[in-house]
């Protein structure tokens, strides 16, 4: 890879198309357990859906063992502890494909992916023995209890407390945890609670003493999953249940929810990809004016924009994960040092899983809601399955932080590696306004590569003016950051969606890599405008006067590009989707 170590790199030097990770470099492995989730999910959750939507007694926990009969709840587990041990690639194929099973999707990501992960990457090796194989199976089922009812994205805020007894011989629990997805059928939860004032995790039996659970939440979407609330009275936790060390459970929690927001952009693609399907299929059948409405102009611009928003978002996730996987490859997490340095490695692609966490929700919202609109007022109509899709898709911007935590974390946590010398961005953004200073002229942009180039220049541009002028308060300003990460996702996404498209082209040349190329062109081009409407916003927020009118001419020198023919391009895109009645690259 030729990324910087430190996630955020790709900010700073250009990426070579041969070093990223994409879908098209699946293995055997790999499809072959695309083709084994994607049977699963097609025999056995999507025929019961209406069943599982209305809490069909012991329904969830026995597709849950199901799944484990299969491995699909231990590709992350090791094998000593009876998990198939697959690479990130796998497990993010599987969540992808597990975004088409609705409810069971959430639970599946609570129990193979939030509920169990602590305990592969944080757990002592008798708490995994003790635990794993029966969350691989799915004869035990686990919860991940951190949101409180005065706490969600505020973690930190938690209320539950938790001291040693008398004794010594164990922890006792005390508080209330809300919104905890699998709690009405866990067997083990995951428990976040202050300890010394200080955040500590804990493996807790769902039946200790003490400890209840409330009715089930009556939720928009996601309804065929358990979502209760969960108290702790008095409930007493063996000491060697206690998660990593004392007082810094927020290392375990932060982690985790890196992987579950990664993981939740990979959920997002497939429920993308079966709204794609969905509506291009209904859209060829429907007919109104005697013709079908998939040859109506605006509806194959809907068709084409969903399309590449899916591509571009699917570019994105597996350049991650290659990137992810690289990193925690035969990583030893045994005993405290391991385990120490598992956290260190998952904390680097911590941009990028928040970066893949924001768009990949926000695209899928915008496919579901156009798909409604294909759909017209049958849309509406519990029937047709866009319908749920569409309910389904709303909580995605909120699980694992909302998208206005994850957008202020991206800019903040950049600027903090920058001056913790992990990543020389301040450096960069210093130097590119010393340039715009002097009296060069920026050159017309000719191509692609040379917006996504100018995208990240937008991006180290308008954090420049932002740190010259509010130095480090800049990072309390959040509708500054909520910009600048727009910018810094922007820029990741237009040059993941290239890359791919690049690499394709090395590989099989122009007429195999004709449809990705269509699709990278089609999304930068459209997508560039909108980040310069980003910064332009930022700059009268910053400066006023003749500096204002200085910065406003640069900035406009920047988005000088020769247009291509994006409408006639989205036209071919929507033809071969419609053609082929699903998303096709």
């Amino acid at each position: 890879m030729t990324e910087l170590s430190e996630g955020g790199g790709f900010l700073l030097q250009p990426t070579s198309a041969e070093s990223v990770f994409t879908p098209e470099d699946f293995n055997e492995e790999h499809r072959m357990i695309a083709r084994t989730v994607s049977r699963f999910v097609d025999e056995k959750i999507l025929p019961v859906m209406d069943e599982l939507e209305s809490q069909k007694e012991g329904l969830l926990g026995s597709l849950m063992r199901e799944a484990g009969e299969l491995g699909i709840l231990g590709a992350e587990v090791p094998s000593e502890y009876d998990g198939t041990e697959l690479d990130k690639i796998c497990s993010t194929i599987i969540a992808e494909e597990m975004g088409r099973a609705g409810s069971f999707a959430m639970a599946h990501g609570a129990q193979a992916g939030i509920g169990s992960l602590p305990i592969v990457f944080f757990g002592t090796d008798e708490q995994r023995r003790k635990y794993l194989p029966g969350l691989v199976s799915g004869e035990k089922i686990a919860a991940y209890a951190l949101t409180e009812p005065g706490s969600g994205s505020d973690a930190m805020a938690a209320k539950t407390k938790a001291f040693l007894s008398p004794e010594g011989n164990c922890f006792v629990l005390n508080g209330t945890k809300q919104f905890i997805t699998n709690a009405g059928l866990a067997d083990i939860f995951i428990v976040y609670a202050k300890l010394d004032d200080k955040i500590s995790a804990f493996i807790v039996d769902a039946h200790s003493e003490g400890l209840s659970t409330g009715l089930e939440e009556k939720k928009m979407g996601i309804k065929g999953s358990s979502t209760r609330c969960v108290f702790f009275d008095n409930v007493k936790v063996p000491v060697e249940n206690l998660l990593f060390e004392a007082g810094r459970g927020h290392i375990v929690a932060f982690n985790i929810l890196n992987m579950g927001r990664y993981k939740l952009a990979a959920n997002s693609i497939g429920h993308s990809k079966l709204a794609l399907k969905i509506s291009a299929a209904y859209a060829n059948e429907r007919v109104q004016f005697n013709v079908p409405i998939a040859r109506f102009g605006l509806i194959k611009e809907k068709i084409a924009e969903m399309a590449m928003r899916t591509y571009a978002a699917e570019s994105s996730v597996y350049r991650t994960g290659g990137l992810i996987e690289e990193t925690l490859r035969d990583m030893d997490a045994s005993g405290s040092e391991g385990r120490q340095a598992v956290a260190r490695a998952m904390e680097k692609y911590a941009i990028e899983c928040s970066i893949n966490k924001v768009f990949a929700t926000e695209a899928v919202a915008y496919v579901v809601d156009e798909g409604v609109q294909i759909h017209g007022g049958y849309g509406f109509i519990s029937e047709y399955p866009i319908e749920r899709l569409y309910r389904d898709a709303r909580i995605y911007r909120i699980f694992e932080g909302t998208n206005e935590i994850n957008r202020i974390l991206i800019p903040t946590m950049l600027v903090r590696r920058g001056l913790a010398g992990g990543l020389p961005l301040l450096e960069a953004a210093e130097k590119l306004a010393l340039r715009l200073e002097g009296t060069e002229r920026l050159p017309l942009l000719e191509n692609a590569e040379q917006l996504v180039q100018a995208a990240k220049d937008l991006f180290l541009f308008t954090l420049g003016v932002g740190r010259k002028i509010c130095g480090d308060a800049i990072l309390k300003r959040q509708e500054i950051l909520g910009r600048l990460a727009d910018l810094a996702i922007g820029a990741f996404v237009m040059e993941s969606a290239l890359l791919r498209a690049q690499k394709a082209m090395e590989q099989n040349g122009e007429s195999g890599a004709a449809r990705k190329m269509n699709m990278a062109d089609a999304f930068i081009y459209s997508h560039f405008p909108k980040l310069g409407l980003l910064a332009g916003e930022v700059l009268p927020e910053l400066a006023q006067g003749e500096e204002l009118k200085m910065l406003q001419a640069r900035l406009a020198e920047f988005l000088q590009y020769r247009p291509i023919n994006v409408i006639g391009l989205r036209n071919k895109i929507a033809d071969q989707v419609l053609a082929a009645a699903e998303y096709i690259v």
